[in-house]
């Protein structure tokens, strides 16, 4: 189901708590609603639906791929950006990100998955994990 997005930076500033089997129709409605905002945005965090879960789903070259718990082990070649996001208004914000990361995470079935990104898809999952973290830029 298509949820509304939040906007209150005081509610996105909170941290978000684990994920589990019970939280899937939470990252179904993610998937939702990232396909319903598709031509304005490419990742999700579970709070900008409301929901203090740490479940993000992203655009991953033209398929959306969710994850549960996602944890960054490992971060090289840092570099300097600028991100907008849909549930902040105003223009993009600078912030640091990485070019590799490798990521720990549970897939929908909570499988434990481990695996590495680059480019514009690390760039996108670093950002959904600072909301879980309650890291607005």
């Amino acid at each position: 189901m298509i949820k509304e997005l939040v906007h209150d930076p005081i509610f996105l500033a909170r941290v978000s708590e684990p994920a589990d089997i019970g939280d899937v129709q939470t990252a179904l409605d993610l998937v939702d609603t990232i396909t319903a905002h598709k031509d304005s945005c490419v990742g999700m965090a579970a709070n900008m639906i409301g929901v203090l879960k740490r479940i993000i789903v992203f655009d991953n070259g033209g398929g959306f791929e969710v994850m549960f718990n996602p944890e960054i082990i490992k971060c090289s070649e840092p570099f300097d950006t600028a991100e907008g996001c849909l549930s902040l208004l105003g223009d993009p914000r600078p912030v640091k990100r990485f070019r590799s990361i490798k990521v720990k995470f549970q897939n929908m079935e909570l499988k434990p998955r481990i695996k590495t990104y680059s480019g514009f898809a690390a760039q996108i999952i670093q950002h959904e994990i600072d909301h879980c973290n309650g890291i607005l830029i």
